[in-house]
């Protein structure tokens, strides 16, 4: 969580530097007044509710320094390519009614959270690049429709979102309410793919993709946390690792259970009760090169479920580093053999 309105991480070195000074400050902001302090941030928040220890969230920045975008802008996937993304650059694609809407994980890095409505339905699209989780919630939930920003906070190195309506704060990872007025209910994940935008196009031609407000407000197309998938143990993060995966490898999600993509990458396709995984290549990694375009290739994972019929539909996932399954999936199994 390392951006702001007026500095562009320009260098890997910068990025660096700050994530440091992050790192060093965390342990002071997260301390025993913490809680005073975010009273005074908060002064809508109902503090005396509350699914976890206070003590698990951690300060890291202000509230919205890393801003969501609330008023997206979409154009066709030709205008998208002038403006430098590459074919095997990831997005989060999402299709419902009759439209279909890509967005770049070279945008949400910057942004976390898009706050949109597409087929009638609106949506929060949320991207946490420190535990690497892409997932898609329906706003509406009783009776209400919620938007979101940023806490800058996190919970196992996972983004706090809040709700403006009650300022409820939630755990974008499970989807879930962890402090406020809204405390304990539950968001409805939607299906998506986190998936090439060459793949994109050849499932939706007349697609849309999301396309920054103000191109220069951000480095859009350079990695700020770069090699952090290479890094041999998490940023921001002090609980338990997974046994026998690396904690930045990259697992796909499914009901609790999750399957490594190095796994996935040798068998090619995995078949579970109705789930069906498949990998194939030509996708790059949005958190290897400073220049994502540039990144390694990581793979593109479909996950999916067989109908009664035999018909496979998509499935809702997340694909998201080992150590955040373990963090809040303790009894979760990772298949990785």
């Amino acid at each position: 969580m390392l951006g702001t309105a007026t500095v562009r991480y320009r260098t890997r070195a910068v990025a660096t530097v700050m994530a440091f000074v992050l790192a060093l400050a965390a342990p002071e902001l997260a301390a025993g007044d913490a809680p005073s302090d975010w009273k005074r941030e908060w002064p809508r928040t109902d503090f005396s509710r509350a699914t976890v220890p206070l003590s698990e969230i951690r300060s890291v920045i202000p509230k919205d320094r890393i801003p969501a975008i609330d008023q997206p802008r979409f154009a066709s996937l030709a205008a998208a390519a002038s403006l430098g993304l590459g074919e095997h650059e990831p997005v989060i694609s999402l299709a419902l009614g009759n439209e279909a809407r890509a967005y770049p994980l070279r945008i949400l890095t910057w942004h976390e959270i898009v706050n949109d409505t597409i087929g009638g339905i609106p949506v929060a699209v949320t991207y946490c690049p420190l535990c690497n989780s892409a997932i898609v919630f329906d706003r509406r939930l009783e009776g209400r429709v919620l938007s979101f920003g940023t806490t800058g906070k996190l919970r196992h190195s996972d983004l706090v979102m809040y709700d403006r309506e009650t300022e409820s704060w939630w755990q974008q990872y499970l989807g879930e309410g962890l402090v406020g007025t809204l405390s304990g209910r539950k968001l409805t994940m939607l299906p998506m793919r986190v998936e090439s935008i060459a793949r994109f196009r050849q499932r939706f031609p007349d697609g849309k993709v999301l396309v920054p407000n103000d191109p220069a407000a951000r480095d859009y197309g350079r990695n700020p946390y770069a090699r952090y998938d290479s890094s041999a143990k998490p940023f921001l993060y002090d609980g338990p690792l997974p046994e026998g995966v690396p904690p930045l490898e990259r697992v796909v999600v499914v009901d609790g259970s999750a399957w490594t993509f190095a796994l996935l990458k040798k068998r090619g396709r995995i078949e579970h009760g109705d789930l069906v995984l498949t990998w194939e290549t030509g996708q790059n990694s949005v958190l290897d090169t400073a220049i994502i375009k540039d990144g390694r290739d990581v793979g593109n994972v479909i996950v999916q479920r067989r109908g009664k019929d035999g018909a496979l539909s998509d499935a809702v996932h997340d694909v998201s580093f080992a150590f955040a399954f373990r963090a809040f999936h303790p009894n979760g199994r990772i298949h990785h053999e």
